[in-house]
């Protein structure tokens, strides 16, 4: 029967910078926490919770979610950015106008929301 042996030495983990900013250092303790969650599932050691946690992440539910936040997501920016547009548009209606009447003669009508 073959046996394994325990005293294999264990591989050097890199010490990775300090972080610099809350969102980095987030990001280093989450990428911790996926290390631990790994050696344990390896191990043998994990947590119901911790794998329960990981089978979740992997089901196609969690998938469609994640790609429907996704698209939710870039619905809002577009919708931001034609609100954006509309404005900028407005503002080179009013300018055409004011110059149109310009020609004219006319004063530009001032707008009562012009500071």
């Amino acid at each position: 029967m073959a046996s394994t042996r325990k005293d294999t030495p264990e591989p050097k983990k890199t010490r990775r910078p300090p972080a610099t900013t809350p969102e980095a250092r987030e990001n280093q303790m989450v990428l911790l926490a996926y290390d631990l969650a790994e050696e344990q599932m390896r191990n043998g050691s994990a947590s119901s919770q911790v794998m329960t946690q990981f089978l979740k992440a992997g089901s196609n539910r969690e998938y469609l979610e994640r790609h429907k936040l996704k698209i939710e997501t870039e619905l809002l920016v577009s919708k931001k950015e034609a609100m954006e547009s509309a404005v900028k548009i407005e503002e080179l209606y009013g300018q055409a106008l004011d110059a149109m009447r310009s020609y004219k003669g006319q004063d530009p009508i001032e707008d009562e929301f012009d500071d």
